[in-house]
């Protein structure tokens, strides 16, 4: 995975043949503490979604990820490595946990590229509008999914960081309200009447 710096990116994968990949609030938290542990220091995170089979995470990255550094015959940046590591470490975890072997993801993460240019550059309505969409598509996750009637009943997302019901929060507000529209107050509101709106219209992706 390639990754400049400030721009914002939407990192995504699944399990294997789409296998749960989480099956309890144990596996959740691991993962999410893993994820605490490999990611702060080297991107900021904006939003994040934890699914039965797939997660989502989106982060803002800076000059650190532009420092290279060998792992085994490999030169990775800082925030690849992380993802490597995240999600070698998890499978370790859960392969012991649920006496498996091999991978439980599919090959190859996702890391898609939500602006065109960088945001020193540019941090016009127009290089910003697929990160908007993307920042409320990744919290309408589980009601797109049907695992919940409202997102602030899902626990395993940012949604009720920014909906001001959790009291700890690792996600970057400030940026979230400078390169996504993130308002308090109306947060919450804004991402089920978009959500609706998606509905009734039949739209189901970003």
């Amino acid at each position: 995975m390639q990754f400049l710096p400030h721009h914002l990116y939407h990192i995504y994968n699944q399990g294997n043949n789409k296998q749960k990949i989480f099956h309890t609030e144990d596996d959740y938290q691991t993962f999410l503490n893993l994820y605490k542990r490999l990611f702060p220091g080297n991107c900021s995170t904006i939003a994040w979604c934890l699914m039965p089979n797939h997660f989502h995470f989106m982060i803002h990255t800076d000059e650190k990820c532009t420092v290279f550094k060998r792992q085994g015959g490999n030169l990775l940046n800082p925030v690849s490595n992380a993802v490597r590591k995240l999600l070698s470490g998890y499978a370790r975890i859960y392969n012991s946990r649920y006496r498996q072997t091999g991978s439980i993801f599919r090959q190859k993460t996702k890391a898609k590229c939500l602006t065109q240019v960088s945001l020193l550059e540019n941090t016009m309505k127009e290089n910003l509008e697929y990160a908007l969409t993307c920042f409320h598509y990744i919290h309408q996750n589980p009601l797109a999914a049907g695992l919940c009637r409202r997102a602030e009943s899902w626990n395993y997302s940012s949604f009720r960081e920014y909906a001001g019901l959790n009291q700890y929060s690792f996600c970057d507000k400030e940026m979230a309200a400078r390169f996504c529209g993130y308002i308090p107050g109306r947060f919450a509101e804004d991402t089920h009447q978009r959500f609706l709106a998606k509905k009734e219209k039949g739209d189901k992706g970003i």
